[in-house]
């Protein structure tokens, strides 16, 4: 007799109470094994890719893509035992039944441990109800209530003309895209083209893939929007708006971000000061690095010099690498670096940790930072990757920005905004010559760092992009 297990959304990182289905690798029929990739999911952290915890035959997808799910409801169905072979158990309910199981976790994969009860989690009034993805149909009616008791996964077949097809995602997908009636036709795209798509405004549904298997890429996507519209009738006085607006939900990256930078600037007293300063020296040296055998495969940047700069400047003031402990009524102090580097990602702004940088050389600096960048672009950062930071830097000048008044991380004292480095007028010896020049600006919490030692700190990193040979004297 088949046994029916439910896989429930497991907490991939501490503090996770939701995610987001981004793209099933898997539908109804599927063989799948222990440990074989199921689901992407969007958490407020990343993208994580969620294994299989047992081997088993897909029987139901329990939420579809772009749903939000909560942290232990159940995301799909499996039954474990396909050929009726297995003795049944007389504990877990399902042989009489064949309802599915909730228990036959796999303590080994990411996400398990210990979990509260049902009965003891606080349910969100506004969260949607899991909507079940059927083998053969999408359901165009809305959701129903959420139900507590596990139901039978085998669903009654959907009349032919009551909704379209849904093709399991592991069969080869038409270029052209399928009706969209009933809402069941499931764009095939990777996240950061449905992010591209919902930043543009470009409705996925309407596109035939170009890419392998029909899949929707980045440059269908722009060739939609350079298409030529259809003239528009001349607008009339009095016409809602709302038809030229579009409206995202807030969720993921996006949430998780507002959340920290309202608690960051709300809790910590921000106080920011501003420095020009003349880094012609060390893009000099920067010019002469690049051409030593050292450097030669090294992609150094100026950014590279700024994370130097802020590691050896926490020597003399440690008071930026601290954090203030609200519930100890503490100061912690930390002899060690990790640097946040903002990164702007399809997915939103995130800050990946370069670890211990204290101890690192500029060269592995410089290499270090390329990797978290290739990495995060990529939409590829692991929520621990970005824990537990001690300082931030925030490159603005990446993007021709001279400064900026940045709010500090949620856990850290200080974030330094490095500014464009531009060709300027500056007095040399009594002369005014071309130099190359930027602004630094750093925020830092005054509960931590008095004003002295916020001066101080940002005093020692202009005079070491300035005079790089001042790092021989810390």
């Amino acid at each position: 007799m088949p046994q029916f297990r439910n896989f429930p959304l497991p907490d991939t990182a501490e503090g996770l109470t939701e995610a987001e289905i981004l793209t099933w690798h898997v539908g109804p029929g599927d063989t799948v094994k222990v440990n074989d990739i199921i689901v992407e999911i969007e958490t407020a952290k990343a993208a994580v890719e969620l294994p299989c915890p047992w081997d088993g035959v897909v029987t139901e997808l329990l939420a579809r893509v772009g749903q939000t799910v909560e942290v232990g409801v159940p995301i799909i169905t499996i039954d474990v035992d396909p050929s009726g072979t297995a003795a049944p158990s007389a504990t877990n309910g399902t042989p009489a039944s064949g309802k599915p199981e909730d228990d036959g976790r796999v303590a080994n994969l990411v996400g398990y441990g210990p979990k509260a009860s049902p009965a003891k989690r606080r349910a969100r009034k506004d969260a949607p109800a899991p909507v079940p993805v059927a083998a053969t149909a999408v359901a165009s009616a809305p959701p129903a209530p959420a139900v507590v008791e596990p139901k039978p996964v085998v669903a009654p077949a959907a009349p032919a003309a009551a909704a379209p097809t849904v093709p399991a995602p592991s069969a080869p997908a038409s270029t052209a895209p399928a009706s969209t009636s009933a809402g069941g036709y499931v764009p095939l795209a990777k996240p950061p083209v449905r992010k591209l798509a919902k930043d543009l405004g470009v409705d996925l549904h309407g596109l035939s893939g170009s890419g392998p298997g029909g899949v929707i890429t980045r440059e269908d996507v722009e060739q939609a929007l350079a298409a030529p519209e259809a003239p528009s009738a001349p607008a009339v006085s009095g016409v809602d708006s709302a038809a030229r607006e579009r409206r995202v939900p807030v969720k993921g990256v996006r949430k998780a971000t507002a959340q920290a930078m309202v608690d960051s600037a709300f809790t910590a007293p921000h106080v920011t000061e501003f420095l020009t300063v003349d880094v012609t020296p060390m893009m000099e040296l920067r010019a002469r690095l690049k051409g030593t055998p050292q450097f030669r495969d090294v992609k150094l940047t100026p950014l590279a010099f700024a994370a130097k700069a802020v590691v050896l400047a926490t020597r003399r003031t440690p008071d930026v690498n601290a954090t203030w402990d609200a519930a100890a009524g503490e100061i912690v102090y930390k002899d060690y670096v990790h640097l946040g580097i903002a990164a702007a990602t399809p997915r939103g702004l995130v800050v990946p940790k370069v670890r211990d940088a204290n101890r690192l050389s500029l060269r592995e600096l410089a290499i270090a930072l390329d990797d978290l960048a290739t990495v995060a672009r990529n939409g590829k950062t692991s929520p621990a990757d970005m824990l537990n930071g001690t300082i931030t830097i925030t490159n603005v000048g990446v993007f021709g920005v001279d400064t900026g008044t940045p709010i500090i991380n949620p856990g850290e004292s200080a974030i330094l905004a490095f500014g464009a480095i531009r060709d300027m007028p500056w007095v040399v010896d009594g002369q005014v010559v071309p130099r190359k020049v930027c602004q630094l600006a750093l925020s830092f919490d005054h509960r931590v760092v008095d004003g002295q030692q916020g001066s101080q700190f940002l005093a020692d990193v202009g005079a070491l992009l300035a005079d790089p040979g001042v790092a021989m004297t810390y």
